[in-house]
């Protein structure tokens, strides 16, 4: 069996991960960097951990996240299905079965909001830890005058918490400076996202829960 530990250790892999974030930073998006991928796996894993699904799902969603935004490299339109290529290829080479391969391949390929769906509890996990990551350490431009409505959102957030409760629920609890961005910018850039976690929560059982400055907005 492929391990993540494996994946992690592999430097083209790295560096494709590098690159594609060195990309978006051209383009002006959030980072999307190893500390991103990183983080995505480590949620990905304490979801399907939580609800006991097989070690081996678990490894393969913490591979799936590892690699989910590599197609940025190619272009930031259709990176799902682009990363899904660039990692079967480069899976097999490292000897995953045609069986492992497939699942990553696609969860990566469903994990974007144009085409994105919960094909399996592995594309699931992804998506659930994709789209949770909004913290302000994601923001690269410190000018804050200079702020669009994403920098703002993302800045916005002073404090992340994801939580899985009684097996029911998937919680998303951030506290959000209203000061800096009031909560409908949230929704406006965010609620599309939203309704894919809680397609993807629905997938593996549970109920998704939006909690905004202590009220549950969704």
């Amino acid at each position: 069996m492929i391990t993540f530990k494996e994946v992690k250790e592999n430097q083209a892999i790295k560096t494709y991960i590098m690159h594609a974030d060195k990309a978006l930073s051209a383009l002006g998006y959030t980072e999307h960097s190893l500390a991103h991928v990183t983080k995505v796996a480590s949620v990905a894993k304490y979801i399907l951990e939580t609800l006991d699904y097989p070690q081996e799902d678990v490894e393969l969603a913490q591979i799936a996240c590892y690699m989910h935004d590599i197609g940025n490299i190619v272009n930031r339109e259709e990176h799902a299905q682009s990363g899904a290529v660039m990692a079967f290829r480069l899976l097999d080479q490292l000897g995953a079965s045609p069986e492992q391969n497939a699942k990553v391949i696609a969860a990566i390929g469903n994990h974007d909001e144009g085409t994105a769906v919960p094909v399996s509890a592995i594309a699931a996990a992804l998506i659930l830890a994709d789209k949770t990551d909004v913290r302000r350490s994601r923001v690269r431009n410190q000018d804050l005058p200079s702020f669009d409505i994403h920098d703002r959102v993302n800045y916005a957030v002073e404090e992340s918490k994801i939580e899985i409760i009684d097996r029911k629920t998937f919680q998303l609890d951030l506290t959000i400076d209203t000061s800096i961005s009031p909560v409908m910018d949230y929704f406006e850039i965010f609620l599309d996202r939203m309704l894919l976690c809680k397609r993807a929560a629905n997938k593996l059982e549970l109920e998704f829960e939006l909690i905004i400055n202590n009220q549950k907005v969704l």
